[in-house]
């Protein structure tokens, strides 16, 4: 049924949760699992070990704290799909807005099912901006699925 899965990881425990299920239903299908992360300022706080309050930073760390971060959150992934018994097949790492770098990485790949948390690090700014999951569910051109 599914051949292509992408997922949306930020390292908050709904992205993990949603990790886990992808990871699943890839066993289930023995479907490629494709992993994207989008570092934003709140989740690379979060990955340097930043106080709860901090996740309403706007601006970028500096760009050794940004590798750190990503590093941390890829390899947090891993361990996650290991766990689950899943290899991920691809790991995507780019800047833009997530919802967007993640529909157009689904194109590119040929996915046929994006899975994301729905309530991630970035819940503040989805008050001013809109979530990153109905941003997906608006432009994917493939099933998707919300994990709360």
């Amino acid at each position: 049924m599914f051949t292509k899965i992408v997922v949306g990881f930020d390292g908050s425990d709904s992205a993990e949760r949603a990790l886990r299920l992808a990871c699943d239903i890839s066993k289930k299908y023995k479907s490629e699992a494709h992993l994207v992360h989008t570092p934003q300022p709140q989740t690379v706080a979060f990955a340097m070990g930043a106080m709860a309050g901090y996740a309403a930073v706007t601006t970028m760390p500096p760009p050794e704290d940004v590798k750190a971060a990503n590093d941390k959150m890829i390899g947090m992934a891993h361990t996650i799909s290991q766990d689950c018994g899943v290899t991920l097949a691809q790991t995507h790492l780019k800047q833009g807005d997530p919802g967007d770098v993640m529909v157009a990485y689904a194109d590119k790949c040929g996915a046929d099912l994006i899975v994301m948390g729905r309530r991630g690090l970035g819940a503040l700014g989805a008050i001013v901006q809109g979530s990153t999951s109905l941003r997906v569910n608006h432009l994917a051109k493939c099933a998707t699925l919300s994990v709360i």
